[in-house]
């Protein structure tokens, strides 16, 4: 691909620069500098703006299986495709290449909802051979992007879940969950609820270049310190860890547990499919003397490669700076008493009868 130069103004609230083609694609363009403007004409010019569409498409159905053996949930439920949050990280950007989208621009600026999600989520937990399982709701996309504000979507599912009574994980980087407090409060104090908040970094700065639309780190600590007080058992996500760009994991696990978490995770920068590219682009334009450095660490961790899939490493990493990463989480959470990973839930009160609007007798 031809090197060019893209103005930093393009990227004023959104995590891409341009509209990466998806792997699918025939046609590959590119912006290139032909000469003909500075590069400060260029950064005087006025960015065209973005704007957020909403696509709705019919929600065939709602549960998800995993069975991917480094995964800590069995299923999973996406009310959205996309997500305006905008993260320059998310390992989930390429899955808009199979809507013919692409996983730059299009995947934080072209939102899909899902459309009777609620109604497909209460016919599979009624039908006669479920089990209730380890559930997590928006492992792929933040459940509580801006436009869950009015779509509510999210907020239909948990009600369909605390009908039924079935135990569910959350996974967010917005303060919207506070919204919904007064279905997740009762819940929580029958071990069937359990939120986790994700915080990259404390700087703002940088918070507001790697996840342009989500919710500054200070909000989501006084997020997380609300949940705690209403008696929901909340942890703390520190990932991804990108080797020399957010430094602070000890800092954000120290105010975390301060501010009321209970456990918490982190995973290492994974680079799939296009993902790549769109990260080392934001890493150019944001960091470009450090470029070189931090993808040499990311390809020490990941055996050479900018990225490898294998289960065994592919959340983790292997090797030296990988080890050193695990021993500062690990020595942190001891400091700090966050000595576990998950919140265990209840399986055993869920009711196939609620989801299906019947009364108990009990």
């Amino acid at each position: 691909m031809s090197e060019f130069k893209i103005p930093l103004q393009t990227l004023k609230g959104r995590g891409a620069a341009t509209r990466n083609a998806h792997r699918f694609e025939k046609d590959l363009r590119s912006a290139y500098d032909d000469g003909w403007s500075t590069w400060d004409e260029a950064l005087a010019m006025e960015a065209p703006r973005q704007p957020t569409e909403v696509r709705w498409e019919d929600a065939r159905s709602a549960l998800v299986r995993n069975d991917s053996p480094d995964i800590a949930f069995d299923l999973s439920i996406n009310p959205y495709r996309g997500c305006e949050h905008g993260c320059s990280y998310c390992y989930a950007r390429p899955s808009h290449s199979y809507l013919g989208l692409s996983p730059g621009l299009d995947f934080e600026r072209i939102i899909i909802a899902k459309r009777g999600l609620a109604q497909r989520l209460r016919e599979e937990m009624s039908a006669p051979g479920y089990r209730p399982s380890h559930l997590a709701i928006g492992t792929v996309t933040d459940c509580y992007q801006p436009v869950e504000r009015e779509l509510k979507i999210t907020r239909s599912l948990i009600e369909v879940l605390r009908d039924a009574r079935h135990p569910f994980a959350l996974v967010s980087k917005s303060s919207g969950v506070e919204r919904d407090l007064d279905l997740i409060a009762p819940m929580a104090r029958d071990h069937l609820v359990a939120v986790y908040l994700t915080i990259t970094t404390l700087d703002g700065g940088l918070a507001r270049q790697l996840e342009p639309r989500a919710a500054s780190p200070q909000r989501r600590l006084r997020t997380l310190r609300t949940l705690a007080e209403a008696g929901v058992p909340v942890g703390v996500s520190v990932a991804p860890q990108i080797p020399f760009i957010n430094e602070d994991m000890e800092q954000v696990l120290e105010a975390a547990a301060a501010a009321g978490a209970q456990s918490a995770f982190y995973t290492v920068l994974r680079l799939p499919w296009e993902l790549n590219e769109v990260f080392q682009q934001w890493l150019s334009l944001h960091y470009p003397q450090r470029a070189a450095r931090v993808m040499a660490r990311i390809q020490e961790m990941r055996g050479g490669k900018d990225y490898d899939s294998n289960y065994a490493t592919r959340m983790k990493g292997s090797g030296l700076w990988a080890d050193l990463i695990r021993q500062r989480f690990h020595k942190a959470c001891a400091r700090h008493g966050l000595n576990r990973e998950r919140v265990e839930l209840d399986l055993s009160l869920f009711r196939p009868g609620l989801a299906r609007g019947q009364g108990s007798l009990f």
